[in-house]
């Protein structure tokens, strides 16, 4: 006795469920994963760099490696010619007084972050408060160039 073959309209339809739910659980997943702050929680602080390359509103800020903030805006100081970053961190996480700033990138290809570094001040950072040692973004193009130039001036 032989089945009954399921129709090719219904083979794609299936197919076409299959692929859609199949889409719904990986995003489900992947924002589930993901850790933000919503600026409840959180406090701010704000970091002067002189150069803020690739960072923008909503970029981590990240404490050994782990997520506890975000970039909740950028605006320049008219005066200095700085940007005035300022973060968002998690209410659990205090800051020592003397912790410095610095923007990295996640590899090559990976999006701009910003470190923080703590010190060893006893006192902590109060929110609104800010941090004064901190490293701008670097340019890996300037930073080749540099290195080719400088080599081909030693020979």
């Amino acid at each position: 006795m032989a089945m009954a073959q399921p129709s090719r309209r219904t083979v794609e339809t299936l197919t076409g469920v299959a692929v859609i739910l199949l889409t719904l659980a990986f995003l489900f997943f992947g924002l589930s994963q993901r850790e933000t702050l919503s600026g409840e929680g959180t406090y701010p602080i704000v970091a002067i760099f002189d150069n803020a390359s690739g960072i923008a509103p909503g970029a981590e800020v990240r404490l050994s490696g782990v997520l506890i903030g975000s970039v909740k805006s950028m605006e320049l100081d008219t005066e200095t010619f700085y940007a005035e970053v300022t973060l968002d961190i998690d209410d659990s996480i205090l800051l020592p007084a003397d912790t410095s700033a610095r923007v990295l990138s996640d590899g090559l290809l990976g999006g701009a972050y910003i470190s923080l570094t703590p010190g060893g001040e006893l006192s902590n950072l109060e929110a609104g408060a800010e941090i004064d040692q901190t490293q701008g973004s670097v340019n890996l193009i300037d930073l080749l160039a540099r290195f080719i130039f400088s080599a081909a001036q030693t020979k």
